[in-house]
């Protein structure tokens, strides 16, 4: 999560509260709420209130909207948050009506925090969505890759603000179609010996090293300078992993994977993912069984077959087992051979369709998962056949198997569905972000897209 991320949730939860504190004075006259609302139940209710309206804005992509959305769209997007917020708070309100609020005070507080948070966003003008703490992002280079890294930077708005590129060898040049030739020149900053006077000008508090050829360029005393100076210095594909949240495979060595932060997974860490491989699987087994029937019924009315797919798949170490999901395919769906399944496969049934949008298709793999083949976050477990291909295609795919295949997992969530060795390619940056940057934080990031997966039909 960046940091303009992390500035809108936290408006919003200030905003969250102001609405609930608007809509009791609107309600029962006081904000005090001293006859209707208890003291332990406002908190009680007040922390549930804020924690719903942030998690169905998150839901909504109310803090992913495009730069350049217009009013009704910041409109649309809010409203449909608290939609979805009174539909969780409704449901919250029927199991435990204790935490009720008040007669009446759900309906003026979500109206109230959809107009504040509407309305904030279309004052601080979206388009822009620039936080004010935003750091300055000087690259050393103006080749191929600087000019990669300094397009991220100006096409999204985040954590970073690209502040220039310093030429340190003028006769390399970006090779590739520049989008805005005019504004690259602009930002050219000509070769100097004093990079840390070049920083404190350009007030960059990042330098970003972006050299296509390092040996007798790289400014190795001066870039000390900065750095002893309080500058933060980063080679590319570490730029590349904080902006993007993947790794930039093209730029990535064997020592920087050896001498970078990550990789590392405790015994603590082995625990903490079995424990919650075992809890999810149950529940999820447990919340699904009363429509198992409907789905076992439907498949077998639909298609002649087998009710469960078997198939063989890669798992951790490299180890071979069975992979187990409902049918969503024809029963003769690969006479000719193991094939990529592509999107709206004509092979699919018609249950099938609507059981692998829903994902209600992968429930059985909580199966794989209680048995200790899986783990319910990691990679998505590819077939046999495609991962001896793959791996010759492609450098560094054997490293997506040093951790259990994962029912949902980052590339899932982040990538759209793909079918071919240049999606491998990027579902593998997602994939090795993961096994890099493991952590509960990260686990329950996944768990929230997949939520959204689910209701959107979107990845794979």
């Amino acid at each position: 999560m960046d940091l303009r991320v992390a500035f809108y949730i936290f408006t919003d939860a200030v905003l969250a509260i102001a609405a609930l504190l608007l809509a009791a004075g609107v309600r029962f006259g006081s904000p005090v709420l001293a006859q209707e609302w208890r003291p332990e139940q406002g908190v009680m209710g007040g922390v549930l209130f804020v924690s719903v309206t942030l998690f169905s804005s998150y839901l909504m992509e109310v803090y992913s909207l495009p730069r350049e959305s217009r009013k009704r769209d910041i409109l649309a997007a809010c409203t449909q948050g608290g939609c979805a917020a009174f539909f969780f708070l409704s449901v919250v309100y029927y199991l435990w009506p204790e935490l009720m609020l008040g007669r009446g005070l759900l309906f003026f507080a979500l109206g109230f925090f959809v107009v504040l948070q509407a309305s904030w966003y279309a004052l601080t003008n979206v388009n822009s969505r620039k936080v004010p703490f935003a750091q300055r992002v000087l690259i050393l280079g103006t080749g191929d890759l600087a000019c990669q890294l300094g397009g991220l930077l100006t096409s999204q708005s985040g954590s970073f603000t690209l502040a220039g590129y310093l030429e340190c060898d003028p006769g390399h040049r970006p090779e590739q179609t520049v989008h805005d030739p005019e504004r690259f020149r602009s930002l050219i900053i000509p070769a100097q010996d004093d990079l840390l006077q070049i920083a404190r000008e350009q007030k960059a508090s990042v330098i970003v090293v972006a050299l296509a050829e390092r040996r007798g360029v790289l400014p190795l005393q001066e870039m000390m300078r900065c750095k002893l100076n309080g500058i933060e210095v980063l080679d590319a594909p570490t730029f590349y992993e904080l902006v993007q949240e993947k790794l930039l495979l093209e730029e990535m060595t064997p020592s920087w994977i050896i001498f970078s932060s990550g990789f590392r997974r405790t015994a603590l860490i082995n625990v903490y993912k079995r424990c919650i491989d075992i809890l999810l699987s149950l529940t999820g087994l447990l919340l699904s069984a009363p429509l198992l029937p409907l789905v076992v019924l439907a498949v077998k009315l639909d298609s002649p077959g087998p009710l469960f797919y078997r198939q063989r798949r890669v798992g951790l170490g490299e180890k071979i087992f069975t992979l187990y999901k409902f049918r969503s395919m024809r029963e003769d769906a690969e006479r000719d051979g193991a094939v990529w399944a592509q999107k709206n496969d004509a092979r699919i049934t018609r249950v099938g369709a609507v059981l692998r949008n829903s994902r209600i298709d992968e429930i059985p793999q909580l199966i794989n998962v209680l048995r200790g083949e899986m783990s319910f976050i990691g990679p998505r477990p590819e077939r046999p056949e495609f991962v001896e291909k793959l791996r010759q295609e492609i450098y560094y795919y054997s490293k997506r198997h040093t951790i259990k295949p994962g029912v949902t997992g980052w590339a899932q969530v982040r990538y759209p569905y793909g079918s071919t060795a240049q999606d491998a390619i990027e579902k593998l940056r997602y994939d090795l972000y993961y096994i890099k940057n493991l952590s509960v934080f990260l686990d329950t990031r996944i768990i929230f897209e997949t939520v959204k997966v689910v209701l959107f039909g979107r990845g794979r």
